[in-house]
């Protein structure tokens, strides 16, 4: 009988699956027995650790296979993640997460290597390029298969969210679009949407949003706005106003300045010539109809 061991790093290295994904296995191998084999690094489990409970807890026959490749943990949890990857039934979420993971690991050991070793490895990789680097955000979304801004989503969920936040967007229940914006919460009030349900967390994600969008500025007639003279400006400046000007000159108060009593003046001046001009165009138009009227009646 094959001797098994369960090293908990790596069994919980990957997201555990939810409970309703459990029971669809569980039913799964019941009715058609245990389809996939158990993957070893030695007697280390790396791969089939739901499989391997639900086999022991209903007594049902698997087989096993050995990778024996990997010289330690970090590269048995690299191939963990480029195999998660590879599987249609991970969600958009745990992509993101395995990718950034992959660039950790990867990204610590290149810390670790003495300089001779970087020199080797960037010789090597003249010859031989990685085809799986994940040194930038665009070769973590490439691996992930998410675009730029949900990888930098999920690095804000992974810093920020609190463990209830993160199981809600993982188990489905809200987008990463959503749970990035909650985590900008604190921790209470993401724990507090959360237990309010998924309107709750939407909710709160659109009054997050709507905060942080500066609204336009309200417009204001021009009375209100105009700017008003002050009880010691400028007399002549108040004087050459018509009664209309001085009127919404003062609407404000009168604590504005000489001088911009003065260009108020001018605004209201300038309105003044352009309503005395449509008069002007106005009676100048009555009298050619005029014209044209009389000289219609003469033909007659």
């Amino acid at each position: 009988m094959t001797t098994i061991i369960i090293n908990p790093a790596l069994r919980d290295y990957i997201d555990p699956l939810t409970t309703q994904e459990f029971l669809a296995l569980e039913r799964s191998i019941l009715r058609e027995g245990c389809r996939d084999a158990l993957v070893l690094w030695g007697e280390t489990l790396i791969d089939g650790h739901n499989r391997y409970l639900i086999c022991q807890k209903h007594g049902i026959p698997f087989e096993t296979r050995q990778k024996d490749q990997f010289q330690n943990i970090e590269e048995v949890m690299l191939w963990m993640i480029d195999n998660h990857l590879a599987r249609r039934s991970v969600s958009n979420f745990q992509r993101g997460v395995l990718a950034l993971r992959k660039k950790e690991i990867i990204s610590e050991r290149r810390k670790q290597q003495s300089n001779q070793e970087k020199a080797a490895e960037a010789e090597l990789a003249l010859k031989e390029p990685d085809p799986v680097s994940v040194e930038t955000r665009d070769e973590i979304a490439k691996v992930a298969g998410l675009s730029k801004p949900a990888v930098a989503q999920i690095e804000k969920i992974r810093k920020a969210a609190t463990p209830e936040l993160v199981e809600a967007v993982r188990a489905g229940t809200i987008s990463i679009n959503t749970a990035a914006t909650i985590a900008a919460l604190p921790s209470e009030q993401q724990v507090a949407a959360v237990a309010g349900g998924k309107k709750e967390l939407q909710q709160a994600a659109r009054q997050l949003r709507e905060s942080r969008t500066p609204r336009p500025p309200k417009e204001v007639s021009n009375a209100s706005a105009a700017p008003t003279a002050s009880a010691s400006g400028d007399s002549d400046a108040v004087a050459a106003m018509t009664p209309m000007q001085e009127a919404a000159a003062n609407v404000s108060g009168s604590n504005a300045s000489t001088s911009t009593a003065v260009a108020s003046a001018d605004v209201y001046a300038e309105l003044e010539r352009l309503r005395s001009e449509n008069l002007s165009l106005r009676k100048q138009i009555s009298e050619l109809q005029q014209q044209i009227a009389d000289n219609q009646g003469t033909s007659l």
